[in-house]
């Protein structure tokens, strides 16, 4: 499963670090669910959230959906999320908060 995982991660990176401007600021979190199933988190800078996601969200759609096709063939399911810096942290207040 870890280099499933691996060649998942990778292929996000790469395709994240050539969409955004700040790719210094950004951050990759993997997060095992269960079995064979797995969910991403990109934590980016607020502009470069906008860039991801793209108009009406195409972009992050078929972010989602070449990710979901390479998994496929894993026999693997995951998740993206796309959230700010910002939301991440007020994520992360209100967990610390429960």
């Amino acid at each position: 499963m870890q280099a499933v995982t691996d060649r998942l991660k990778n292929f996000l990176q790469y395709v994240a670090v050539s969409l955004i401007d700040e790719p210094a600021k950004a951050q990759l979190k993997v997060a095992e669910l269960g079995p064979k199933k797995l969910r991403f988190k990109l934590i980016l800078a607020q502009p470069d959230v906008a860039m991801l996601i793209g108009r009406n969200g195409f972009t992050a759609s078929a972010i989602r959906s070449i990710l979901k096709a390479a998994a496929d063939r894993e026999g693997v399911q995951v998740s993206l999320q796309i959230h700010s810096q910002e939301e991440e942290a007020e994520f992360q207040a209100r967990e610390g908060a429960s």
